[in-house]
């Protein structure tokens, strides 16, 4: 998965079990913590215990989208020295434009 929304209260469980389970046995995927519990100790916990951002409820859906939007960024940078596209065998350098196909 690109990135996991996870619910601080669900029934039975408590989010920080998943996430420092998650975390414990070297899962990285970004993780946006989501509660109703939004007193500043909590969100510090949900943070420590792995999660990488914590949304309190109630939200807006654009803000939601936007911290979405950051967490994947941060996880695939745009590497800009990037010079050359390659898919399979096919080669394509983006400063030459020339094509190349491996044998």
């Amino acid at each position: 998965y690109d990135l996991i929304t996870l619910d601080r209260m669900l029934p039975g469980l408590d989010g920080l079990a998943i996430v420092t389970t998650l975390r414990t046995i070297g899962v990285s995927t970004p993780i946006l913590m989501i509660s109703a519990l939004s007193d500043v100790d909590e969100r510090v916990r949900g943070l420590r215990a792995g999660g990488d951002d914590y949304l309190t409820k109630p939200f807006a859906s654009d803000e939601m989208a936007a911290r979405v939007e950051v967490l994947l960024r941060r996880k695939s940078p745009v590497d800009k020295h990037e010079t050359s596209l390659r898919v399979a065998d096919l080669e394509l350098n983006l400063i030459t434009r020339e094509a190349s196909r491996s044998e």
